[in-house]
C-alpha cells in the first residue's frame, strides 16, 4: 500500500462515515466521498485536506443502481485507482411491527443498505482484480446478529450485510482482496437519538429510558462512538490486517460478544 492510495467511503460526509474518511486521511489515503449530501461532503473534504490528503465529493445516490455504477467509473477515471472501498452508507429504516411495515419502507431500506452495497462491490471488483489488490469493508451491525424489537427491515439488511461480507471473501481471495465488516452497537449521534425517540414513542416511554436501557445493555454502560468504528476500519485497511478476513467484527463495548 502506497502512499497515494484511495478510498472510496459511502455516506462519507457525516456520522460514522465522515469519522472513516478522516481517519483513512490519516493514514494517508486520498479518499473519494460517495455520498448524497454536498453540504456535508463540502465539510468533509476541508477536514481530508486539513490532514494533507485530497479529499473528491461524487454526489452518489445508494438507491439507484445506475448513479452507483457511474459513480465507480468517474472516480476510478479521476483517482487513477481505488483500492479500498468501505460500503458505509446506510438507513435506520421504519421503527414498527413488522405488519405495520409498507412494502416501500421495506424496499427502500434493502435497497441503501443492501443492495446498494452489493452493487458497490460488483461494480469495483473487477478493477481490484485487474489490480491485484484491494480491501473492502461493510459497516452492518451487532443487529445483524441479535433480535432488534420493531427493527425488521433494518435487522435483515444487515444480517443480509454479513452474508454478502462472507461469500465475497471466499470468492476474491485468491486476488489479495479481503472482505471484513464492522458491527457497531448503537453509535452516540444524531442517527441513534432519533431512533430512540422513535422507540420511546412506540414503547409509550421517554427518550432518557429508552436511552439508559440500551446503555445498560453494555458492560460498559455506554454508547460507542464513531471514532472507534473509524480506528476498526482504518486498522482492517492497513498491512496489519493482510490476513483477516471474512470477519464480522463487534465494536459495541461489549453489548454483543459474538
Amino acid at each position: 500500500m502506497t502512499h497515494d492510495s484511495t478510498a472510496i467511503v459511502t455516506g462519507g460526509g457525516r456520522g460514522i462515515g465522515q469519522a472513516i474518511s478522516v481517519e483513512l486521511a490519516a493514514h494517508g489515503f486520498d479518499v473519494v466521498l460517495a455520498d448524497i449530501d454536498e453540504a456535508a461532503m463540502e465539510e468533509t473534504v476541508d477536514l481530508i485536506e486539513a490532514e494533507g490528503q485530497t479529499g473528491r465529493p461524487l454526489h452518489t445516490d445508494l438507491g439507484d443502481i445506475e448513479s452507483v455504477e457511474s459513480s465507480i467509473e468517474e472516480a476510478i477515471d479521476v483517482a487513477g485507482s481505488i483500492e479500498v472501498l468501505v460500503n458505509n452508507a446506510g438507513i435506520a429504516g421504519p421503527t414498527a411491527p413488522c405488519e405495520d411495515v409498507d412494502t416501500d419502507e421495506w424496499e427502500q431500506t434493502m435497497a441503501v443498505n443492501l443492495t446498494g452495497p452489493f452493487a458497490m462491490c460488483r461494480a469495483l471488483l473487477p478493477h481490484m482484480k485487474d489490480v491485484g489488490y484491494g480491501r473492502i469493508v461493510n459497516i452492518a451491525s451487532v443487529t445483524g446478529k441479535r433480535p432488534l424489537v420493531n427493527r425488521t427491515p433494518y435487522a435483515t439488511s444487515k444480517l443480509g450485510l454479513i452474508g454478502l461480507t462472507r461469500t465475497l471473501a471466499a470468492e476474491v481471495g485468491s486476488h489479495d482482496i479481503n472482505v471484513n465488516a464492522v458491527c457497531p452497537g448503537s453509535v452516540d449521534g444524531p442517527r441513534i437519538r432519533r431512533v430512540f425517540e422513535k422507540q420511546a414513542e412506540a414503547s409509550e416511554q421517554t427518550y432518557e429510558q429508552v436511552r439508559s436501557e440500551v446503555e445498560a445493555e453494555s458492560p460498559r454502560g455506554e454508547l460507542v462512538q464513531r471514532e472507534d468504528v473509524a480506528d476498526l476500519v482504518a486498522f482492517l485497511c492497513s498491512e496489519q490486517a493482510t490476513r483477516i478476513t471474512g470477519q464480522d467484527i463487534n465494536v459495541s463495548a461489549g453489548k454483543v460478544m459474538y
